[in-house]
C-alpha cells in the first residue's frame, strides 16, 4: 500500500467517457485518493487532454496516459 496523500493525484476525464470510468475503477481498486477534473469545464484542459483522456496526473507533474492497466498504474504510483 502506498502512502498517498489526499488529492495528490488528479484524474482528467469527461462525463460519459467509458474509458474514464475504467480508469476511475482502477484508481479505486488501488485505493488512490484523487480529484476528478472534467476537462470540458476548462478550455485549456480540453485542448491539452481532449484526445488523451483519461489521464492521471501526479503532484510532481508526471502523467499516466490511457491506455494503462492495474500493473502500469501501480508502477506509476510507486515511481
Amino acid at each position: 500500500m502506498h502512502n498517498v496523500l489526499p488529492e495528490s493525484y488528479v484524474l482528467y476525464h469527461t462525463e460519459g467517457c467509458h474509458l474514464c470510468e475504467l480508469a476511475a475503477t482502477l484508481l479505486h481498486a488501488a485505493e488512490v485518493t484523487y480529484t476528478a477534473i472534467d476537462i470540458c469545464d476548462d478550455e485549456a484542459l480540453a485542448e491539452r487532454y481532449g484526445v488523451c483522456i483519461p489521464v492521471v496526473k501526479a503532484a510532481d507533474e508526471r502523467c499516466l496516459f490511457w491506455p494503462f492497466d492495474a500493473t502500469q498504474l501501480q508502477e506509476f504510483l510507486g515511481a
